[in-house]
Order: structure tokens, then sequence, then C-alpha cells
């Protein structure tokens, strides 16, 4: 039996959302091929009988499994799916070491953990397998979705690709190699520095609303005012407090995540907000996706009117969940 660690799991209902009544939630814990322990809550419809199909979440990238992923999580569990929401490793209440640390490897394959344990749980359907990636983990999505062939169908939400943000900035302005050379000297030079101190420097989370000023981005400003304030703070988040290890998301500089989507058999599903300063991570990733590919009959974009980024990440009149159900229904079956 694959070993995992212990957590120390919070007990009570610390959630950034109300309770809902239609569905049973416990928490589990699954370990993922490099030995790391995972977090999850899982939920389950109160009237589910039999092998139900299942979904499973994560995601934004900085957010826990209380902000947002457990919103998806627990309103597909409602609409007759078992679901879980995790922690990816390094962050939450999952486990890894150092904390705050991310991988274009590791967290792909978080989703495919989260695979091998819905895989075996008596009331799922192995055949009906679904995942559904929020922000940036709508791209490390893709990457499980093209590589592991159980996911049956996959749904992004406001996706970020972070390979391409991380090596070229926003909306590409340092796609260059003078910019990308920069990044990476003054990336390793903080790992000198770590080394020698013994500790990994945390680059800074998010200023608080009173420190936004009229150069604040626009985009900058929505994320604010989910990470910190009552909407959507959560003690555990990353971007909500104190960031990413500064060197945290180097990896993501020379691997791109979306290489062979266009390979992907299965039924995909991405969804982006109209006003979002990230749609062209979709509108990219989408139509690379269908390019010149045997599999495209299955693929679709869809945008909403209207919706900014981080709309999709709370706002339940703006998340198209009926369609997602339809999607979900459609393609595990």
């Amino acid at each position: 039996m694959i070993k995992t660690e212990k957590l120390n799991l919070t007990n009570e209902w610390d959630k950034t959302y109300p309770r809902d009544e239609r569905v049973n939630h416990c928490k589990v814990t699954f370990a993922n091929r490099y030995g790391i322990t995972l977090a999850a809550d899982m939920f389950a419809p109160k009237s589910a009988q039999g092998r139900l199909p299942a979904i499973a979440v994560s995601g934004p990238f900085g957010a826990v499994k209380e902000q947002v992923s457990g919103r998806y999580a627990q309103e597909m569990a409602a609409r007759g799916f078992l679901t879980i929401c995790f922690d990816p490793s390094f962050t939450g209440e999952s486990g890894g070491s150092p904390r705050y640390m991310a991988s274009p490897d590791i967290n792909t394959e978080d989703f495919q953990a989260a695979v091998d344990f819905l895989s075996v749980q008596d009331n799922v359907d192995p055949e009906k397998i679904g995942i559904i990636g929020v922000c940036g983990w709508g791209g490390m999505a893709l990457n499980a979705a093209a590589i592991d062939t159980r996911i049956k169908a996959t749904v992004t939400s406001t996706m970020y690709d972070m390979a391409r943000v991380n090596a070229n900035g926003y909306f590409d302005s340092e796609d260059n190699e003078q910019a990308r050379y920069e990044k990476k000297a003054a990336m390793n030079a903080q790992r000198t520095e770590d080394f020698r101190n013994g500790e990994y420097k945390l680059g800074g989370g998010l200023p608080a609303p009173e420190e936004l000023t009229d150069d604040t981005p626009w985009f900058v400003r929505d994320y604010v005012e989910f990470y910190k304030t009552p909407v959507g703070y959560h003690p555990r988040s990353v971007g909500g407090n104190s960031g990413w290890n500064v060197t945290g998301c180097i990896s993501f500089m020379n691997q791109p995540i979306l290489r062979y989507t266009n390979e992907i058999r299965s039924a995909v599903l991405m969804i982006h907000g109209e006003k979002a300063h990230s749609l062209y991570f979709s509108k990219d990733a989408y139509a690379a996706m269908v390019k010149d590919s045997k599999y495209a009959g299955n693929k679709e974009l869809m945008i909403i009117p209207g919706a900014v980024h981080t709309d999709l990440y709370y706002k339940f009149d703006v998340i198209p969940f009926d369609k997602i159900e339809a999607f979900m229904r459609e393609n595990l079956k």
C-alpha cells in the first residue's frame, strides 16, 4: 500500500463559502507519485446510490481548497457527482517541503494522483472521471488531460498558462531573450542567498486594499478584492498572504506545459470571462489545441460576456454551472 503522511487537518468548517446541506462532506488524504500526501475535501450528494461519476478540482494558483475549488466541488456534488477538491503539493493542508513551491511536473501529477484516488473508491465509476482546473490549475488540468487517458472530461475556468506568464510576463510584454535572462539571473542569485541563509525568501503577496494606488493594474485590484477581503481571504492561502517563494516558479521558465494538448482525445470545455485580463491564455490555448488536431470535435471555448478573471472564482450567477453539469454528464457516461 502506498504510504501517506499523517497531516494536521482542520476539523471545523473553515471555508470561505457556506455549507450546502444537499451534500455530505469529509476530508481525505492520498499520496502522489513523488510521495507527497495531499489533503482534499470530498463531497457526495446525500441522495447518491451506486457508483457515481467523479470530478477532481483544484485552483486557482495561490489559492487553497477552502476558497474556490471547494465552491466548484460542492456545487457539482449537489448536482449528482462525487467530487474532491485538493490543495496542491507544498500548499494549504497538503504535504511537501519546503512550502510555497510550484512545479509544472509535480502539480500536474497532483491531478493524476487525485484520479488515482477516485479510481479506487467503491462509490465511483472509474470509467467516468473528469477534472476541473481554475486559473493556473486550468493549465495543469490540460497538461494532465494530455498525459492521463483515464480523464474523460476536462473543464478549465479562467485558465492561466503558468509557463507562458513566467517566461514571457503578462501580455507577453517580456517575451525576449534578454528579459528572460535577467529574470533567471535574479532568481538564481536568490537561490544562492537562500542556501546561504538556510531559508527561502518569500516574494510577498498582494497589496492590502488600502495600499492600492492609481497605478495599480486593474487586474491586481480584482485579485485584491477577492484574496484580501472577507469575500475570499483565507489564512492558508498563498496569494492572499506572503506569496510564493521568490524562486517558487523558476521551473516554469523553460518547461511549456501545453505542448501536446492537440493530442487530447477526451472532451475539453474552456471557460473564460470576456473582460478578463487573462482571456488570451484560453483563446490561444484553445486555438493550439484544435489546430491540425484529429480530436477537435469535442473541444469548446465558452466566453462569458462582461466577466473579469476573478468573477469565475466565486460568483455563482456568473459561473456557468448548468453548462459544466451538462458537459460532464455528456462526457462521463
